[in-house]
């Protein structure tokens, strides 16, 4: 057969161009590829084997080698499996038969986004990344004559009869100057064992080693063996009777970049209209960077056993980004894109399947070993309680995972919304939580007074996230409410009372405004005070005052947001202040100066001037020594 000249398709060409003139740092993907289509075709030729025993009598070991050749600058990966026709070589090589390699195009020349090859099937022509010319040869199970297919990626390529004795396929890449480093033993060797080692056949490769001479005694040989480069132990294949659990920690380790073993092991197969294995594990404590945006998310992807991405967030919540492993998909095509894994159905199923069997395992482990649990939440709760935030339908199964310290616990116990709302007092309707940057510092609240002294419980709040995530939540029909905002009355007074006690202060809660009207919002009665004289509130809806801190201590611009200051009808000093005031309105104002400025401390604030108020602190004191020398 005379060598016939085609051209390429066009959207090829263009491909083509763009891949070889555009800059990637993940060259090294060419080598997957081409793996993985040696790994496809001789998934082919196995079907074939089974359907069709007559087309294949001589099968013998299934294996893709690569050849390296330094000399000749070649680097040649060989398979065994189906090959292809004269007509099969030129549809495949030098067309593309798939819809939507335009997109494919337009998106590489957006993003430069490698792990887009293959998508549309042109994971192939990425072999011109590195190869200045890529010769093919190969030779069908159909028993057709072999051809040879080659193309220095300039607009054409060549095909012509070949000799080749045996089934399979010849990927024979002439490695440009500047990319000899693919034909180094160790970069090979490296490259397979990060993307393919879990192909089901072996990669094997020549490799030259010295041994002792079995002639010579005390001398070195050098000979040639064929060393397996990939491991083919797929660990998540395996059946979980057949892998112990040393053999599981070590995986993690791996997979995970973790020293430490894992807290719990999730090892499934789900069958049915999404076909997939998942081996998923939960780490024993937290990434150090997990709360950093660029922490890595998601667990290694792999379709029939060959990686297509380290980390795939579509697979999991980013609530449960903790998570760590590997999702082996039957159903997804090859390197699919990112763009393609947001809206692929299976994709959508993988997800909720690792999500309910993350969670159920949680809530067994909180079941059957809490203080194995409490290790697993006082690590991670932080990142588990945001799915109570972003995740509307199972807001309600995350949140019956939560541990709350609360006025009732202790510092050392925890407890539930479910033991919560079980031990509630007749009558309540909401859930009550105060919020604070320590449970010292929550504990000693004003705020708690009248809460403590009418027995409500009420959860410790810890987080600088609680109060976005618990601010609007209902549990059970029962509203989460911070006890530092809007208004209490747990004494259920009558409004004969309210208005007297109304009339009773009116001056000073005047006077107050009067002299604080730069500084707070409102003033008013308390209902929730006992023992303080004063504490600071904040609106219903407005922004909690531990995060407004966590704003402003990352530079953020947050609005001046004015408190309401709470005074007690029932405190001395209150009682006291409104008669000095009723005789003279101003000879109290250096004491509501100080009033003000302890409700900013009990906040957690520091005084508006701390050298001032240290001053008159000085002087108070000085004033009450003098009276009792």
């Amino acid at each position: 057969m005379p060598v016939e000249n085609l051209e390429f398709k066009t959207e090829i060409n263009q491909l083509l161009n763009l891949m070889i003139h555009s800059l990637y740092s993940h060259k090294e993907i060419f080598l997957r590829e081409l793996l993985s289509n040696a790994s496809d075709a001789i998934d082919k030729a196995r079907y074939e084997a089974l359907v069709n025993s007559d087309a294949l009598t001589d099968m013998g070991d299934w294996k893709i080698k690569i050849t390296a050749d330094k000399d000749a600058g070649t680097l040649t990966i060989s398979d065994n499996g189906i090959g292809m026709t004269k007509e099969q070589i030129i549809t495949e090589l030098g067309t593309i038969a798939h819809s939507g390699t335009l997109d494919f195009m337009r998106a590489l020349k957006e993003k430069g986004d490698i792990n887009l090859i293959g998508q549309f099937g042109v994971g192939f022509y990425s072999s011109f990344m590195v190869a200045d010319k890529v010769t093919v040869v190969t030779k069908s199970v159909k028993g057709e004559p072999a051809v040879k297919w080659e193309s220095e990626a300039k607009g054409s390529f060549t095909v012509d009869d070949a000799q080749k004795q045996t089934r399979g396929t010849d990927v024979i890449l002439h490695i440009k100057e500047d990319e000899k480093k693919y034909l180094e033993h160790w970069e090979i060797s490296s490259i397979v064992k990060k993307y393919s080692d879990y192909i089901e056949y072996p990669i094997v490769m020549d490799v030259e080693r010295e041994e002792d001479s079995a002639l010579d005694k005390g001398t070195k040989v050098k000979l040639i063996k064929e060393e397996t480069l990939n491991s083919q132990k797929a660990i998540w294949l395996k059946d979980k009777s057949e892998i112990t659990p040393e053999q599981y920690n070590e995986f993690y380790k791996h997979v995970s970049r973790d020293f430490t073993d894992p807290l719990s092991v999730i090892h499934f197969k789900a069958e049915g209209t999404s076909e997939f294995t998942a081996l998923i594990y939960i780490p024993s404590q937290v990434p150090m960077d997990i709360f950093y945006e660029q922490f890595k998310i998601g667990p290694v992807l792999y379709v029939k056993r060959v990686q297509i991405m380290d980390h795939c967030e579509e697979l999991v919540p980013k609530y449960l980004r903790f998570v760590k492993g590997v999702v082996d998909s039957s159903d997804l095509p090859l390197n699919v894109s990112r763009e393609i894994l947001q809206n692929n159905p299976h994709v959508s199923v993988i997800n909720k399947n690792i999500t309910k069997k993350v969670l159920d395992t949680l809530a067994d482990m909180k079941q059957n070993d809490i203080g194995k649990y409490r290790k697993f939440y006082l690590e991670l709760g932080k990142v588990l309680k945001e799915g109570v935030h972003f995740d509307f339908q199972r807001r309600e199964t995350i949140a019956d995972l939560l541990l709350f310290r609360s006025t009732k616990t202790g510092k050392d116990s925890y407890t539930t919304l479910k033991e919560y709302v079980d031990t509630m007092r007749e009558g309540q309707e909401e859930i009550f939580y105060i919020t604070g940057a320590s449970y010292e510092e929550a504990a000693q609240s004003p705020h708690l007074e009248k809460f403590n002294d009418k027995g409500y419980e009420v959860l410790f709040m810890l987080d600088e996230i609680d109060d976005i995530i618990f601010g609007y939540f209902e549990y059970k029909g029962k509203r989460l409410k911070s006890v530092i905002k809007g208004s209490f009355d747990l004494d259920k007074q009558d409004e004969k009372k309210k208005e007297e006690e109304g009339h009773k202060y009116e001056k000073l809660l005047s006077q107050i405004k009067n002299r604080l009207k730069d500084d707070v919002k409102e003033v008013r009665l308390s209902g929730r005070l006992k023992q303080s004289p004063c504490c600071l509130v904040s609106d219903e809806g407005a922004i909690d005052p531990a995060m407004e801190r966590m704003l402003r201590s990352m530079g953020k611009d947050v609005p001046k947001n004015l408190r309401i200051l709470e005074i007690n009808p029932d405190h001395p000093l209150i009682e006291t202040l409104s008669g000095v005031i009723e005789k003279d309105t101003s000879a109290a104002d250096a004491v509501l100066d100080l009033l003000y400025e302890q409700a900013l401390v009990l906040d957690g604030n520091k005084p508006k001037d701390p050298a001032l108020f240290a001053k008159k602190l000085t002087e108070l004191m000085l004033e009450s020594l003098r009276r009792s020398a």
